[in-house]
């Protein structure tokens, strides 16, 4: 059991908002909390995500390696 004069108070079903929306309940020290990003608006989980190339490194991996891109 924590010694309540050392632990913060602990919370167990905290809501987690993004954009003004409940997105979840988590146990969390905090008796709210507030997330720019989470899986539904995330780039690499909305394929809204794209490969910045600098000096061809990407053409090159994906020459090298036999791969195809996806303007191809």
């Amino acid at each position: 059991m924590p010694k309540d004069q050392i632990h913060p108070k602990w919370f167990n079903a905290t809501p987690v908002f993004c954009d003004g929306k409940k997105i979840a309940y988590v146990g969390s020290t905090k008796s709210e909390l507030t997330v720019d990003v989470w899986l539904a608006n995330h780039p690499f989980y909305t394929d809204s995500q794209t490969i910045i190339d600098s000096e061809g490194r990407v053409e090159r991996f994906m020459k090298k390696y036999g791969l195809k891109t996806n303007e191809n």
